[in-house]
């Protein structure tokens, strides 16, 4: 099967590439099962010929799909049809694909070319020449749309002798044939073990092949999903030489690539080592890597590892992962795309944010996903342990000092703002000179710090010892408050119901949907700590319930969240917590309380209370009879509004005016 593989020859027809300004319009209309028409909104389209055309979209188009498209160009207008025969990406992880269409012969698209090409500059004419000039008639099968045409009969072949003995071996015979190497091996992740184990190599023992799946140039490749491509002379800082001490070979080169199942999860590596005659694997190798991963990953498209013991937090069943940073919002993406770059690194991490909001479980994720998981890690807490107790921790004997019992591992510094000036003068020598005093050993360490506090500011004011918070936040991570990220509430709730259901040993339950959009609405001061909490007081006060409604929430004998709270940050002025009212009603009614304090603070007189807020008296009544309106309209459709005492209204203090003014 590979063998025609590598000798595929195809012919690639020529493209006239499609820029932006040419103001060429373009619409595609797909038909879906139902057989109505859909616009593709992103669709853009990338080049063009008399026997097909490319466009690019993000939406996921099925091979032999039928497509209306609308071309104009000045006053040419042409509507045409075809069929999507492929389709291409660059990297696994595009966001956008580029389809390939075959266009039925019309012989109204020649006029339309003609036209277009007709309006291009002579340099254009003289690109499109050279470029038409020089490219080979036939392409390699590394290159071009029509790969995955021919990927398409591969994965057929798999489909049919994937599960043959020897297949996968063959495979590999091939792959260090076509690549011109020594050897190959297959890894896949085996979540039990937390170990890259070989599934088939050529050259060596796989059944000895197994290591930690962050180990190695495979290791690394598994963790981040970006593919290596290094020799050994030049990235001795990547390639660990244990390997070639056990097996006793002489690794000089090495193309790795990460495999994927069908759920776009990376579940093992291809890796191929030492180039023929060469220092360095070539960027066509790199091509023909490109596809080898996608036929591999076509093979074991249906292997899906899961396990409850994983330390690979993909590979772990959600309720049971003791490290994961739950969320779908692009913040909480971004956080854990930093892990991905900071994990490998030595430098030390500051974090900061609001009390509660994961800063310990960053540093945990930090430390287990990178090289130095494999060593401690120790928490410091700055906040809550005595002078002496943080100076044992630090700076004491052999055996209590977490700064020598964490060697080569991760120590994180949890509230750091809070340690005495003094010891942040002792920490800075000790990491100056790379050692404690009185000790043998050298500091292997890596600092994860996190604080509420702003360090950089603290610094500035002396408050914090400069050097450092210069030392301590080479890498800045700022995560936000749960308030800022409501999207996130629903799967933080569905994660920490199906953990305290299990711990409790009940079936799992719910929460209502006005019951959710209440904890949506909620503004979490404590953040995720808080969420927690309010969850388990869910499930531990509704044993036998199994949905939980709104009514529960905020039950005034046991309340699941502390409403109070919001009390001590906003007082007991009305409504603005009131999500049921428009943002510029709640503003404007605020507005009125903070007026109307001012006007009291100012022994009743308006014209002073306005010259002080820099409003004139005017403006001021006017902002009093608007929210008189507004609170009518709210007394008119609530009844909760009796609760409240607004004082007088602008219109029956004027009347009082009146009355007075007639009496006198």
């Amino acid at each position: 099967m590979l063998r025609s593989f590598s000798e595929f020859k195809f012919y690639q027809s020529f493209r006239i590439p499609v820029e932006k300004v040419d103001g060429l319009r373009f619409l595609i209309e797909l038909e879906d099962e139902r057989g109505k028409s859909n616009y593709i909104e992103d669709a853009v389209l990338v080049d063009m010929s008399v026997t097909g055309l490319g466009f690019s979209t993000s939406e996921r188009i099925l091979n032999n799909a039928r497509i209306s498209i609308s071309l104009q160009f000045k006053k040419i207008n042409i509507d045409i049809s075809g069929k999507v025969v492929r389709a291409f990406t660059d990297a696994i992880y595009d966001e956008k694909i580029i389809y390939g269409v075959e266009i039925e012969d019309d012989k109204r698209l020649h006029k339309f070319l003609e036209q277009y090409i007709l309006s291009f500059s002579p340099e254009r004419l003289k690109d499109c020449l050279i470029h038409s000039a020089l490219r080979e008639r036939y392409t390699k099968a590394s290159d071009g749309f029509e790969m995955f045409s021919l990927l398409l009969s591969l994965f057929k072949d798999i489909t049919n002798f994937g599960d043959k003995d020897g297949f996968l071996d063959n495979m590999v015979e091939e792959m260090v044939r076509l690549l011109n190497a020594q050897r190959a091996s297959i890894f896949l992740i085996n979540p039990e073990s937390n170990e890259l184990e070989a599934v088939s190599a050529l050259g060596v023992d796989k059944g000895e092949l197994k290591f930690d799946y962050r180990l190695g140039i495979a290791g690394s490749v598994f963790t981040t999903g970006v593919a290596l491509n290094i020799d050994t002379k030049n990235d001795a800082s990547r390639f660990n030489e244990n390997f070639d001490k056990k097996f006793g070979f002489d690794t000089k080169s090495i193309i790795c690539y990460p495999i994927h199942n069908r759920e776009d999860k990376i579940i093992g590596v291809i890796e191929v080592i030492n180039k023929r005659n060469q220092d360095r694997f070539s960027v066509e190798d790199e091509k023909t890597m490109k596809v080898l991963t996608l036929v591999f990953s076509s093979v074991f498209h249906n292997y899906n590892p899961i396990s409850e013991s994983s330390q690979i937090r993909r590979f772990s069943t959600p309720f049971d992962r003791k490290y994961a940073f739950i969320g779908r919002t692009p913040h909480v993406n971004s956080l854990r795309n930093t892990i991905i770059r900071l994990k490998d690194l030595e430098q030390p991490v500051f974090v900061e944010g609001e009390k509660g909001v994961g800063k310990s479980l960053y540093a945990s994720i930090l430390h287990h996903e990178g090289q130095r998981g494999l060593k401690p890690f120790y928490i410091v807490d700055c906040g809550t342990s005595s002078k002496q107790q943080l100076e044992s921790e630090l700076f004491g004997k052999d055996d209590e000092s977490k700064l020598i019992k964490c060697q080569g591992g991760t120590l994180f510094l949890k509230d750091i703002d809070r340690l005495p000036q003094d010891l942040q003068k002792k920490l800075w020598k000790v990491i100056s000179e790379h050692g404690i005093p009185g000790s043998k050993f050298s500091l292997d360490v890596r600092f994860v710090s996190g604080s509420m506090k702003d360090l950089e500011a603290l610094s500035l004011t002396g408050e914090f010892e400069k050097d450092l918070y210069q030392y301590l936040a080479k890498a800045y991570i700022y995560i936000e408050p749960l308030g800022r990220r409501s999207d996130d509430i629903p799967d933080l709730v569905d994660y920490y119901l199906k953990v305290t259901c299990k711990q409790q040993g009940l079936l799992l339950k719910n929460f209502s949907e006005k019951a959710m959009q209440k904890l949506r609405e909620y503004d979490w001061p404590s953040n995720v700590t808080e969420l927690k909490t309010c969850v388990e007081r869910a499930v531990l006060y509704n044993p036998k319930s199994h949905i939980i409604n709104e009514n529960e929430l905020e039950n005034t004998a046991a309340p699941l969240f502390d409403s109070g709270r919001k009390k001590r940050i906003f007082g007991d002025m009305p409504f603005v917590n009131d999500h049921g009212i428009a943002l510029k009603d709640r503003l404007a009614l605020v507005e009125r309380e903070l007026i109307l304090a001012e006007v009291k603070r100012n022994n009743g007189n308006k014209s002073q209370a306005a010259k002080v807020m820099g409003i004139s008296r005017e403006a001021l009544r006017k902002k009093l009879m608007m929210s008189d309106q507004i609170l009518e309209e709210l007394k008119a459709n609530n009844s909760n509004v009796k609760k409240y005492d607004f004082g007088k209204s602008e219109a029956a203090e004027v009347a009082e005016v009146d009355d007075l003014k007639k009496a006198a």
